[in-house]
């Protein structure tokens, strides 16, 4: 099926249902969660997720994991989407919080064809063996690591909601303690605690995050790192080739074969 809503499929008596739909570039699906679970994969463009737990970053050509009754908002960058939503009792060994996945040459194709399905499709015939197949796929997936963290704490969320929206690679963790107001010890026992990451840890993360998606619409790494405030591209590259194993350049290309 394509462009429809779940909610128009959700009762069909079928273990998975699969939407194809095109967003217009910057639109964004306010928070809401479903009944099934949901592998949302985006043919084109970057999306980025958002849940109470913490931001996804999901590239061209990957699929990010939202498990049953996860709230989540998405918004949509020149996205295509390839939607499973997948009954709980039928996906019980993947992970209870959301992931970004890889998606295979196999599983790719096979996400194209099941938008193509009716929506009561033949379970005993070529149709339910491709839905069978894509649910094996999809156990054999691997995570990526496009997850940035949030704290629960107000006071710390707060600040690090205000660095998503201008990140900045010179952040001082004196300069955040100082705004609780903790001292820098308690700050960083307090930061490690509730994202599970050291502060220079998850600033780099958040700067790489937020360079991805500037990267796949064409921005160039010079530009990107100047404005997080890297001294120079190399700088900038050679962060991003510690957080995620390849310089800005490469991972553009192994992404986006580009």
């Amino acid at each position: 099926m394509r462009n429809t809503s779940i909610d128009l499929l959700d009762a069909i008596p079928r273990a998975v249902v699969a939407i194809g739909t095109d967003y217009p570039h910057g639109h964004l699906l306010p928070s809401h969660q479903h009944r099934r679970a949901q592998l949302l994969y985006g043919a084109t463009g970057v999306m980025q997720v958002r849940t109470e737990d913490g931001n996804w970053v999901v590239p061209p050509q990957r699929a990010v994991w939202i498990p049953p009754g996860v709230a989540h908002e998405v918004l949509m960058l020149g996205v295509s989407t390839r939607s499973l939503y997948i009954e709980p009792a039928a996906v019980t060994a993947m992970d209870a919080r959301c992931q970004v996945i890889s998606v295979s040459s196999l599983m790719r194709q096979l996400l194209l064809e099941a938008v193509e399905l009716v929506p009561e499709y033949d379970e005993a015939g070529r149709d339910g063996a491709l839905i069978h197949l894509l649910l094996h796929e999809l156990l054999r997936s691997t995570h990526l690591p496009l997850h940035l963290p949030l704290p629960k704490d107000p006071r710390l969320l707060g600040l690090c909601q205000g660095f998503l929206k201008d990140p900045d690679a010179h952040a001082s963790p004196l300069q955040w303690a100082a705004q609780l107001p903790v001292s820098l010890r308690s700050f960083n026992r307090l930061f490690s605690r509730e994202t599970g990451l050291s502060f220079g840890q998850w600033r780099q993360q958040a700067c790489v995050m937020s360079a991805l998606s500037r990267l796949v619409v064409g921005d160039s790494v010079t530009r990107i790192a100047l404005d997080l405030g890297y001294d120079s591209p190399a700088a900038f590259s050679t962060m991003f080739r510690r957080v995620l194993g390849h310089a800005p350049s490469a991972w553009l290309e192994k992404t986006t074969g580009h």
